[in-house]
């Protein structure tokens, strides 16, 4: 008996079969084509779980990672920038029908939160908090060791806190300190002053590029990482004062920058909290689990659900 686990996403779909101790016994991926009919896509999801299950195994239950936003209740995708022509599909439904178990979906932040506080580098922190930080930022949290999805079941959404800028405009933290903001920032300075920089011979300004020149030193780029992790670190300042967490586990692929930006969040933080007390030691931790995140997300939340 175990888990089967998958990870659906917009570029890539992965499966991983698990017993009761959380531990993977095999795994499987493949190009997620989402630009097919949702007829095709949701078939070769199945055909892609079926190559992790043992021979004769009794699966137990099925967890699905899957982007939003999303009915968890009710196991259907509502609607997904990266799912073109996906509408109202209860995914939950028919994969738990082809594979004879019952399935649980949720949202894929919110279970790489749940990994990174059962196996990964929140273990045991409660309350725990988990941001993504890449293309955008999203995040979930977890509660007295359950997820929190709140009562409409679409909680936590960290990247859509709001901040009132100095010229008056109401500005998202994933506006603000995401890969494609630090993206779009460079390309602001670079278009309104002289400063030099590396940027300058780019064929394309995007948040990795600008991330490389930062590391290699370059003042520009430097700058924008830093202010990107003043609003992270404003952005953190609301997540203690709201919940108070014992840890703050950051992944995606902004987040490769270590210190760069999380050093300007820490001096915000610092600056900025109500009281020190409201920060624990070794607050943002960076997450440990890497591209198999939302598939523990997925086989412990369907554990926890039976």
């Amino acid at each position: 008996m175990g888990i089967l686990a998958i990870d659906f996403g917009g570029t890539r779909t992965r499966t991983a079969w698990y017993d009761a101790n959380l531990e993977q016994q095999a795994r499987n991926e493949t190009p997620s084509l989402v630009n097919q009919p949702a007829e095709s896509v949701i078939q070769r999801i199945i055909e892609t779980a079926r190559r992790v299950v043992p021979p004769g195994a009794v699966i137990e239950a099925v967890g699905i990672s899957a982007p939003g936003p999303l009915d968890s209740r009710a196991g259907v995708i509502r609607h997904a920038k990266t799912l073109p022509g996906w509408v109202d599909v209860p995914l939950a439904a028919i994969v738990g029908e082809a594979f004879g178990a019952p399935a649980w979906m949720e949202n894929d932040a919110n279970l790489a939160a749940l990994s990174e506080y059962r196996l990964g580098a929140g273990r045991g922190c409660d309350p725990m908090v988990y941001l993504t930080i890449s293309t955008g930022i999203g995040g979930g949290a977890v509660i007295g060791g359950r997820l929190f999805t709140g009562w409409s079941g679409l909680a936590v959404e960290p990247g859509h806190m709001r901040f009132t800028l100095p010229d008056g405009s109401v500005r998202r933290l994933e506006e603000l300190a995401s890969g494609t903001a630090v993206g779009q920032r460079a390309q602001e300075r670079l278009a309104r002053d002289a400063a030099p920089s590396s940027l300058r011979d780019a064929p394309e300004i995007n948040g990795q590029i600008v991330g490389q020149a930062a590391q290699a030193g370059d003042p520009l780029a430097l700058e924008v990482v830093r202010e990107a992790g003043f609003w992270l670190g404003l952005g953190i300042v609301n997540l203690l004062h709201l919940l108070s967490p014992q840890a703050i586990v950051v992944g995606g692929s902004v987040s490769l920058l270590g210190d760069l930006l999380f050093d300007p969040a820490r001096a915000a933080i610092k600056a900025h909290v109500l009281d020190p007390a409201f920060i624990p030691p070794a607050l943002i931790r960076p997450a440990a689990l890497g591209d198999d995140v939302c598939l523990v997300g997925a086989a412990a939340f369907a554990l926890q659900t039976l």
